[in-house]
């Protein structure tokens, strides 16, 4: 099976970028990083990428004012001239249009530093304190246009700790990003993961909901 070229959307120092590269690396692994493409062009990330022999690109969205749909065509533009296959949202800090989400239907994954459907937007670890949350986590999921509300095929959950600050909590989910990332994108590039009335089944098992990683009782 040939690799699935994926890109990578970054906004800023990308650290889940730099996993799935690391990740990438590993010539059994089924995707290839092929593009890391910004709509910043100081982005940390680029020079992540770029360290590692990887092609950018930036598409800088302030000339397209509130135009989302224009600034989407023209991302869309070089992803085909790319040839990828899979595009992977990675501290992405754009909300993307309906086209172009449906464009790149259950081919576009993101990540989200909480156990979805909790704690959509932002803010997600203070908000989790705050709520008192004995459990927080990351979710990869396929993305669709209403934000964060996409299909899950995976996440990851820690515990949260009475002493934590948002910055501890964060770093603790931070880890678990790094790994379950690479570890949904791998399900995706094989082709494992299939959506079925809008949940993810991979290898014909649905995913459990988050609430299986939460406490009993």
């Amino acid at each position: 099976m040939s690799r699935k070229r994926v890109a990578v959307l970054i906004s800023g120092r990308g650290s889940n970028m730099a996993a799935l590269i690391e990740a990438a690396k590993n010539k059994s692994y089924p995707a290839d990083i092929a593009l890391v493409l910004s709509n910043k062009s100081d982005a940390g990330g680029l020079i992540t990428a770029r360290a590692n022999g990887i092609t950018t690109e930036v598409v800088d969205h302030a000339p397209f004012g509130k135009d989302r749909a224009a600034f989407d065509a023209a991302m869309q533009a070089v992803l085909e001239k790319h040839g990828i296959d899979l595009v992977c949202l990675a501290g992405f800090m754009r909300l993307l249009s309906p086209g172009f989400t449906g464009h790149w239907q259950n081919r576009m994954l993101n990540i989200h530093p909480a156990l979805l459907p909790a704690f959509k937007g932002l803010d997600t670890h203070r908000r989790a304190l705050q709520a008192g949350a004995a459990v927080h986590g990351a979710t990869v999921h396929f993305v669709v246009p209403e934000m964060d509300a996409g299909p899950t095929i995976m996440q990851g959950a820690v515990a949260v700790h009475a002493t934590d600050s948002e910055d501890a909590l964060g770093q603790r989910v931070l880890a678990v990003e790094h790994q379950i990332y690479p570890a949904a994108l791998r399900l995706v590039a094989e082709d494992r993961v299939r959506v079925v009335d809008g949940r993810c089944l991979i290898d014909g098992v649905p995913v459990p909901d988050s609430s299986a990683l939460l406490p009993s009782g």
